[in-house]
């Protein structure tokens, strides 16, 4: 589950990626992805989104890393907060707040790379 994570960070912090998988569903390794997969993993298939701590020992090693985590998701519940969760792929990174949330997830990504 940590290398999914990791993937799913990769993908929420590469704009050129998201225009291209998720806006124009050319994914570079064949199949499709979107947003909400990532989504999907962050709030409803893991604690990450409620409890990062909790993960600590089994998905994430340390604080470092769940406080990583929690400051992409206090960015990800600001934009659905706004905006609510109902938002295309392309209404949603057209946001200005979505700029934070990439910012969030290339913090997020590289405290999980070291």
């Amino acid at each position: 589950m940590r290398d999914e994570l990791i993937i799913y960070l990769h993908g929420l912090s590469d704009e050129k990626y998201q225009s291209k998988a998720w806006i124009e569903d050319d994914h570079p390794n064949g199949g499709h992805d979107e947003l909400d997969y990532t989504i999907h993993f962050l709030y409803d298939d893991t604690d990450l989104a409620n409890d990062p701590l909790s993960l600590i020992g089994w998905i994430l090693r340390d604080t470092i890393e769940a406080n990583a985590i929690a400051a992409l998701i206090d960015k990800l519940n600001i934009l659905f907060e706004m905006y609510g969760t109902d938002l295309s792929d392309k209404e949603y990174l057209a946001k200005t707040e979505w700029k934070d949330v990439v910012k969030a997830a290339k913090l997020a990504e590289m405290a999980l790379r070291t």
